[in-house]
């Protein structure tokens, strides 16, 4: 509705009912709007209800599985992966069990060793920025520019001869 047909239903409803019982009127109509907003959503939670008992929910994974395959692949895949992995599922007298838990701790060891290969390559690669840095600095002079120079030694004369005399 736009304002203007909302003035107007005001002001005939202020002519059929009177200024003394419009707010009489106006609050029914609330309690009124407030009962019918309740048992639409009472009727729309008994539905989703009855969807979620009848197995809806189920049929729209499906669907939707079937509208996205590359995301239901990639769930499948990772589950599959979880359940590889999952090697306290066995029963440890079994044979089974006994290889489960064989593969358990060399899996666990092989993560140790990614860990100390991870800690080695970021400590050399510290080391190498730290070589790369002070290759980029400047060497520091030998001598001190500052100071004055020192005096050149004066060129020798060779000693005169008796006989240049």
């Amino acid at each position: 509705m736009s304002w203007s047909e909302i003035l107007i239903v005001a002001v005939v409803a202020l002519i059929v009912v009177g200024p003394k019982d419009l707010p009489g009127m106006f609050r029914e109509l609330g309690k009124f709007t407030a009962k019918a907003k309740r048992m639409a959503r009472d009727f729309s939670r008994a539905m989703e209800d009855a969807a979620d008992g009848a197995g809806v929910a189920d049929v729209q994974k499906t669907f939707q599985a079937a509208v996205n395959p590359a995301k239901a692949a990639a769930d499948s895949a990772s589950k599959a992966v979880k359940d590889a992995v999952d090697f306290d599922a066995f029963d440890d007298d079994t044979e089974t069990g006994k290889l489960a838990q064989k593969r358990k701790a060399e899996t666990e060891a092989a993560r140790a060793r990614v860990e100390a290969v991870k800690a080695a390559n970021a400590a050399a690669a510290a080391q190498g920025q730290a070589f790369a840095k002070a290759a980029e600095e400047p060497a520091a002079p030998e001598a001190d520019e500052t100071a004055a120079p020192a005096a050149a030694p004066e060129p020798e004369t060779p000693p005169k001869k008796a006989s240049d005399a």
